[in-house]
């Protein structure tokens, strides 16, 4: 699979850096050519048929097509689940649905790919070492402890796999079949990533990564959050783990059987003196560092720390003593993967992604300053289709939304992601993201916006009225200081004497505060609740009741900052220090809630 000729781009090392050279350098002819095949090849099908009947034509294309969101698919993506041809959307088989971390209807979205789809992710992660290797030597001297998992996966009604993006790739020949070489040493072996049961997955490959401790020259996971909840994971079992290298058995508790057979061959004998140097580290008061204490020559931790995962770069810093940088290596997403980070030493903060033309048709909804919509367009709706910008057209500092087009059949599809240039490398732009649209809080995969909030706040609140309590404002925070995260909701109500809040909340009223707790959990969307009562990676939702006056002196602070009293809206997600300082300072009482919300795979 190339931009033009079929072929599959199978580059590594060195060859890849040229071949990235050249996409970049002739940017703009790429992704002509890319559009001009998606259009040969994906002509014919019903839905561009809808709109240029026959016609393989780019300009009539780009005015004739409209700018989706998945509300505009959904209905061609149902018919394929339950059994009609590919060829509503595409000329090539579907393969496979992606589950998107997003949601529609409750639901997670469903994204199609078909078979050369792994072709081009593949191609993107054989550039990570090449552009790794430019900035530290010696990385092929050693191992790499990814923390990699799969979600087990479920079927459409017509039975194509419908799984997340990285349990595909993890489970296709490209990764299984991959070529071993220094840079694809893995701790993990393939049965413990392929394993389901995500808390045997985790035992066992932390296991193999202490064993190999002293080999380990890298350190990751996908999200940020993934790899702090192995510490997490790591503080309660690491007596454990001590035990099954103490004694060269593996924990009666491991019973899937392809993890206990490939644990076998690591933990081939007793080795009381690693257990030993394991057990002394994790028994220190305190854990900060313990990632550079127990993985000592390792040079970086890899994980997205873009978007929303930042705010777990304190946490990480504090585990590895600020002294690995955190590298975030590639831009990718189940609709389609965009780009890589070409610096990937650089702050965090600065962060940008280099987006390969050969990936798929990108164009871009120009943004307002703030990353607001300039333009008048509905974020659930269509945008006009004359006012997008071509990739090579975009402008430094400009904010702009992904718009993008693939072989596999979605068409000026909106990824929903805010984007802001901050750079070119040749012809293709480098982007920084800035964030989700619209999404207030978010702690694993879970995306939370505005709305849904609204909605579940106005549903709990119901809860208050038999007590004459009334919901006065309200805000949100994304609490991320352990692990799991949870989500904190701050309340102010009114006519609340009765609660005794001061002296010593009644068990009733407590009990009503954590029925609102779950009345929220279970309006929240089907990602946040498998992620509370599945995943685990979210914990119990809590509402922090403030007292009265506590908004008015936030929006007082917010106005002495700047903001003005006629335009001011109480922010449904507090980002500034300041603003959490002053909220928590005013907190009188403390709620969270009891149980799991009801969850249904």
């Amino acid at each position: 699979m190339s931009y033009m000729d079929g072929k599959k781009l199978e580059y590594k090392g060195e060859e890849a850096l040229k071949e990235l050279e050249k996409l970049t350098a002739k940017a703009d002819e790429v992704q002509e050519n890319i559009l001009k095949e998606i259009l040969l090849r994906n002509g014919e099908t019903e839905y561009l048929n809808k709109f240029m009947v026959g016609s393989k034509d780019v300009s009539e294309f780009k005015q004739c097509v409209p700018v989706i969101t998945y509300k505009g698919i959904y209905p061609y993506i149902q018919r394929i689940a339950s059994g009609e041809n590919s060829s509503l959307i595409t000329g090539h088989p579907i393969t496979e649905m992606l589950c998107s971390s997003g949601t529609s209807a409750g639901e997670p979205k469903m994204m199609p790919s078909i078979a050369e789809d792994l072709d081009r992710r593949t191609f993107l992660y054989n550039l990570i070492m090449p552009i790794m290797n430019q900035y530290i030597s010696g990385l092929d001297d050693g191992k790499a402890m990814f923390l990699y998992f799969v979600k087990a996966e479920m079927s459409t009604p017509c039975g194509l796999p419908a799984r997340s993006v990285l349990t595909s790739y993890y489970k296709s020949k490209h990764f299984k079949c991959r070529a071993r070489d220094p840079y694809n040493d893995f701790t993990s072996p393939d049965q413990a990533i392929l394993c389901n049961d995500s808390n045997q997955s985790m035992y066992c490959q932390l296991l193999a990564g202490l064993i190999h401790r002293r080999q380990v020259l890298r350190l990751g996971a996908v999200f940020a959050s993934a790899f702090l909840r192995a510490i997490s994971f790591l503080e309660r079992n690491w007596v454990n783990l001590c035990n099954d290298i103490r004694t060269g058995q593996l924990d009666r508790t491991i019973t899937e059987p392809e993890c206990r057979s490939a644990m076998s061959i690591i933990l081939s004998s007793p080795d009381p003196l690693l257990a030993d140097e394991i057990e002394a580290i994790c028994s220190r008061r305190s854990w900060k560092g313990i990632v550079r204490h127990l993985w000592p020559r390792a040079k970086y931790i890899e994980a997205v720390v873009t978007g929303s995962m930042a705010q777990y770069i304190p946490a990480l810093e504090y585990y590895s003593e600020g002294k690995l940088p955190l590298v975030c290596t590639m831009y990718a997403s189940s609709e389609c993967y965009f780009g890589v980070n070409l610096k990937p030493l650089c702050d965090p903060a600065d962060v940008a992604f280099t987006l390969l033309p050969n990936m798929g048709y990108f164009e871009f909804i120009r943004l307002g300053e703030n990353g607001t919509l300039l333009m008048d367009v509905d974020e659930e709706e269509e945008a006009p289709m004359d006012k997008l910008v071509d990739l090579v057209h975009v402008r430094l500092g400009c904010y702009y939304e992904l718009v993008v087009t693939t072989f596999a059949g979605l068409y000026r599809y909106r990824v929903g992601d805010v984007l802001q240039v901050t750079g070119f490398h040749n012809r293709a732009p480098q982007f920084r993201f800035i964030c989700r649209r619209n999404v207030v809080l978010s702690i694993d995969n879970d995306k939370t916006n505005e709305e849904d909030l609204h909605k579940s706040v106005t549903k709990a609140k119901k809860l208050l009225e038999p007590y004459n309590v009334l919901l006065v404002e309200y805000t949100s925070y994304a609490e991320t200081s352990s692990v799991p995260g949870h989500y904190v909701i701050y309340w102010e109500i009114k006519h609340c004497t009765s609660l005794q809040v001061e002296s010593g909340t009644p068990l009733m009223e407590a009990k009503v505060f954590q029925e609102c707790c779950i009345a929220m959990e279970e309006e929240l969307d089907y990602i946040y609740r498998r992620c509370r009562a599945h995943d685990k990676s979210v914990g119990p939702l809590e509402i922090r009741v403030v007292k009265p006056g506590t908004f008015e002196r936030l929006m007082d602070m917010f106005i002495h900052q700047g903001g003005s009293i006629n335009q001011y809206k109480t922010p449904r997600c507090i980002k500034s220090n300041a603003a959490l300082k002053l909220l928590n300072a005013n907190v009188k009482a403390c709620f969270f809630s009891p149980r799991d919300p009801k969850w249904n795979p």
